[in-house]
């Protein structure tokens, strides 16, 4: 594995003048210069994107004995998913990258374009029980860069109560004709029909994508019948009140306040709102998002992958894999998941969650069908692909362009060199 500290540094330093220019801040961060861990060293650093958890958590503590079976010390650093990714360049660049990197999905692919990461294949980290849907987010040109350490996904909640006033039955809702039907029972009844983001951002993409892809159409085509007919459904609800003008500029979080106001029938929201879903005062349910001719569509997967950054000294890489297998093997994922309220990637784990919170059901459903955004090779190709996606459907909800024009005009955006 020395071939790869080469490759790193080589491929990094073209990068260099990208990542001074994105994260100038980073050159006064105390990453520390070159060489500064040995073959020997008894502490292991870990970088990951969850500074909510505090020294005392659930999460370092898990961190922690991970750390005393390999029987050393962890040094845990966390970043806000924004800042991580030029943190890690800058930290590879000076050959003093973390041994543990817990980064979101479709950040490795460009992690792996650099050079910074190691394989699956030279790290011997063990997938073989991941589901091949959720590994292919950490895929790159034929090679795995890592292992999912949880995933979340989108899915739609439901009010019980607004739909009994309705008069809507949930079993109903089968695809986009049905649901629609339901909508219109809903605005007939009074009551709101549907909240979700589509603000002008990742988040709108990430959101456009369930039924983008419940079309069946590709990323390598947005202007396609399918993906036509998928941003015109979003349109028509808007058109028709069944959705409010409030979701251009919704996030998934304002989009959710909508939800737990009270007054909508559904919301696209993820996993990660499960508890304030209890909070809510409400009966609620959540229904995977429905394709066009019916199914689970396949929702984009959130979440992140634990990696294996290259290192000059490769006799850390041992230690390293032992921290890396302990956070992510079956004796610990069920607490891993647990702790950052994800779905397993594995389904064993998946079906113990299930057997010990039976509403936690339609998130194994959705996850068993969701996507990486990046997967299917798309890698670093996947960023220009979605900001002309939201820039489409912004276009086409605002009424400055049909769903046809706009995503004409993106799929041109995204043709040009």
């Amino acid at each position: 594995m020395n071939s790869f500290s080469g490759r790193r540094r080589l491929t990094v330093a073209a990068l260099t003048s990208l990542v001074l220019a994105a994260g100038a801040t980073a050159c006064g961060s105390g990453l520390g210069g070159t060489g500064t861990k040995t073959a020997d060293s008894g502490t292991y650093t870990i970088w990951d994107p969850y500074p909510q958890f505090a020294k005392d958590s659930a999460w370092a503590k898990l961190l922690n004995r991970c750390g005393d079976k390999a029987g050393v010390k962890i040094k845990r650093t966390a970043f806000d998913t924004s800042d991580l990714s030029n943190k890690v360049l800058l930290a590879a660049q000076q050959d003093n990258s973390p041994d543990v990197l817990i980064v979101d999905n479709p950040v490795v692919p460009t992690l792996a374009e650099a050079g910074v990461l190691t394989t699956t294949d030279d790290n011997k980290l063990d997938t073989s029980k991941v589901d091949p849907n959720l590994l292919g987010a950490g895929q790159s040109g034929g090679r795995t860069y890592g292992t999912p350490v949880g995933a979340n996904t989108l899915a739609l909640y439901y009010n019980k109560d607004v739909l009994k006033v309705a008069g809507v039955d949930i079993t109903s809702v089968k695809d986009w004709t049905s649901l629609t039907a339901a909508l219109e029972k809903v605005k007939k009844a009074g009551k709101k029909g549907i909240t979700f983001s589509a603000i002008g951002t990742e988040e709108g993409s990430f959101q456009f994508l369930p039924w983008f892809w419940g079309s069946g159409a590709k990323l390598t085509r947005l202007d396609s019948p399918q993906g036509v007919s998928a941003l015109s459904l979003w349109t028509d609800w808007l058109e028709k009140g069944h959705a409010p003008n409030s979701v251009i500029n919704n996030t998934q979080t304002t989009s959710w306040q909508e939800f737990a106001s009270g007054d909508y029938a559904f919301a696209e929201n993820g996993t990660w709102q499960l508890a304030n879903a209890e909070k809510a005062g409400f009966d609620y349910g959540v229904l995977p998002v429905p394709g066009a001719e019916g199914g689970t569509a396949a929702a984009p997967t959130g979440g992140e992958f634990v990696t294996i950054p290259v290192q000059s000294h490769t006799g850390r890489y041992t230690t390293t894999r032992k921290l890396a297998s302990c956070l992510t093997g079956a004796e610990n994922l069920y607490t891993t998941d647990t702790t950052l309220s994800y779905m397993a990637p594995t389904s064993e784990i998946q079906d113990k969650q299930v057997a010990a919170d039976a509403k936690l059901k339609p998130w194994a459903e959705a996850v068993k069908a969701a996507k990486g955004r990046t997967s299917g090779d798309l890698g670093t190709k996947y960023p220009k692909i979605s900001e002309q996606m939201w820039k489409a459907i912004q276009s086409a909800l605002s009424g400055a362009k049909s769903p046809k024009d706009a995503l004409a005009a993106a799929q041109s955006a995204v043709n040009q060199p």
